[in-house]
């Protein structure tokens, strides 16, 4: 699948009807997460015939990105039982399969799930301090393959040192930065949209 047709697919899917302002729901926009899915592919073979997990895949478009690329296998997990009701709709009007699975990514306890690749794009952790982290040291736990994680430019330097030093990592990489346009979501956001420098990043975990 080439990408303008990959984000072309992922910019027909459903919202946040009603975004959770605590769980910081924002929308993976179609831009970012064709790209994101299609160089874990087409530059590392990460996600086709491969076990995907979407933490946190909110109304599921990481999850339908990794579906439609041919993945084996995809779950999506998230908190919010309202995302999860617009992902499952999102899955069958693209009519691919994904499980989801509504949980605490912070209390994830996979036993014997073997998962090659994470994808996500995490919580940035402005409304609750370490969210970022504690979604990327449940990855880094989970994927035996690799993680592609969103996060804000300006935490590059700790993100990876977190992830080299306390999550196991063998390698933290960022592929690109992108611009993740933030519309007006809520009601404490001034202007109509805020542009944000976020990296996509790769983590290697280590084998244990």
């Amino acid at each position: 699948m080439k990408l303008k047709q990959l984000e072309g697919l992922l910019g027909d899917l459903e919202q946040f009807s009603n975004p959770k302002v605590e769980l910081e729901q924002y929308p993976t926009g179609p831009h970012i997460a064709s790209r994101m899915l299609f160089t874990a592919e087409n530059s590392y073979g990460d996600i086709t015939d491969k076990v995907v997990a979407d933490f946190g895949c909110g109304c599921g478009t990481l999850s339908a990105a990794a579906a439609l690329l041919d993945a084996a296998y995809v779950t999506g997990f998230d908190i919010d039982p309202e995302s999860l009701e617009t992902a499952t709709l999102n899955a069958e009007e693209l009519e691919v399969e994904i499980d989801f699975v509504q949980c605490d990514i912070t209390k994830l306890e996979l036993k014997g799930l073997i998962v090659d690749t994470v994808v996500m794009n995490p919580p940035f952790g402005t409304r609750k301090k370490g969210a970022d982290m504690e979604f990327l040291s449940a990855a880094m736990k989970v994927a035996s393959k690799a993680v592609y994680s969103l996060h804000k430019t300006s935490t590059r330097e700790h993100i990876k040192r977190a992830a080299l030093r306390d999550f196991n990592a063998k390698s933290a990489e960022v592929l690109c930065e992108l611009r993740y346009d933030l519309p007006k979501l809520y009601k404490f956001h001034k202007r109509k949209e805020v542009d944000i420098a976020v990296d996509l990043w790769r983590f290697e975990p280590r084998q244990s």
